[in-house]
């Protein structure tokens, strides 16, 4: 079965030999995602082009086995995948994880966001290597599809994103995953360092509209959060924080929420003691904000300047708390 942007499309049945193998020769014009689905037990996500893959599958679980040979690009994912999530077994992250866990345990939070510091330090180097190698290779599903599963932030690495597009107009414009991914970046141009910052006008608790430039003079922060986000939750006491320390020197929040229901939005307000403007249309993922923001993932927050221009982006912890102290020094 094909996987495209609007869902599932050409789809095709392979009967199994009596030894439980199967060949089968596809007509692709256009490099794709694919799905194959064994006795409706087990699926499993392939890429198709030029090359001739071999699939081995248990078929009879969905957590079963399988292997996929001969496809670069599901190679390609692999490896990027490998480079990140094996940064938390080596021993350096080993030893940062019990020492954050003994530090918050009593209750020494100026340890913890220096270990917090250190493990991200390792993240970065993780994440360099991935963006490097993207930038050197050719254009291909794989480079797509661990850019838009953001295995690297989007923010962080907007570089990567940029060249791999670029590659993309010059030696796949007909291709349609790559158009796709085409617009997606162009739609990023418009959230870069340095641009103002698209207008949003939602309502308040209260039903009134309050449009994010109406904050103008201010240093703002606008953050895109949910009461069902874990992450969002987690977050939210930093940002209460720096909001408490810093709103009498001209820095507030603007915060965006993805919740579906009035009754959960509040909650999430109250319980964790978030004291500034709110708004949101109730929509989810549906948002009209979410969509002028390209919004994939939350927490997502951009720090805008009294212009409202965005001058930084995802700044968590104790970076939320350096980027003010670095905008209101003398002041």
């Amino acid at each position: 079965m094909e996987i495209t942007k609007a869902g599932a499309g050409w789809q095709d049945t392979i009967n199994l030999k009596s030894d439980y193998t199967f060949k089968k020769k596809i007509n692709i014009k256009e490099p794709g995602y694919y799905k194959l689905n064994f006795y409706n037990r087990q699926a499993v996500d392939v890429i198709l082009y030029k090359n001739d893959l071999e699939i081995n599958v248990d078929g009879r679980e969905a957590s079963g086995f399988f292997e996929v040979k001969g496809s670069p690009e599901i190679e390609f994912i692999k490896e990027a995948q490998t480079t990140i999530n094996g940064v938390q077994n080596t021993p350096e992250a080993q030893k940062l994880i019990a020492d954050f866990n003994k530090a918050q345990s009593a209750n020494d939070q100026k340890t913890v966001l220096a270990i917090q510091k250190d493990y991200q330090k390792l993240l970065t180097d993780a994440y360099n290597k991935v963006a490097e190698q993207i930038k050197q290779s050719p254009p291909s599903l794989g480079v797509i599809n661990v850019l838009q599963s953001q295995m690297i932030d989007k923010d962080d690495y907007y570089d990567a994103y940029l060249v791999t597009a670029e590659k993309l107009r010059k030696e796949w414009p007909d291709v349609s995953h790559a158009k796709d991914f085409i617009d997606m970046v162009d739609k990023m141009k418009t959230l870069a360092i340095g641009q103002v910052a698209p207008e949003i006008s939602l309502p308040d608790p209260d039903g009134k509209v309050v449009p994010l430039s109406s904050l103008r003079g201010q240093y703002v922060l606008v953050d895109f959060w949910a009461k069902w986000c874990g992450p969002c939750r987690r977050e939210n006491p930093n940002i209460v924080r720096a909001y408490n320390e810093f709103k009498d020197k001209g820095f507030t929040v603007y915060g965006v929420s993805l919740d579906r229901t009035k009754a959960d939005w509040l909650q999430g307000i109250q319980e964790d003691g978030l004291t500034w403007t709110h708004v949101s249309d109730l929509k989810y993922w549906q948002s009209e904000a979410a969509k002028t923001y390209n919004i994939t993932a939350i927490p997502f927050s951009l720090l805008l300047d009294p212009n409202g221009v965005i001058i930084a982006k995802n700044l968590r912890g104790q970076a939320l708390d350096d980027k003010l102290e670095e905008v209101f020094k003398g002041k």
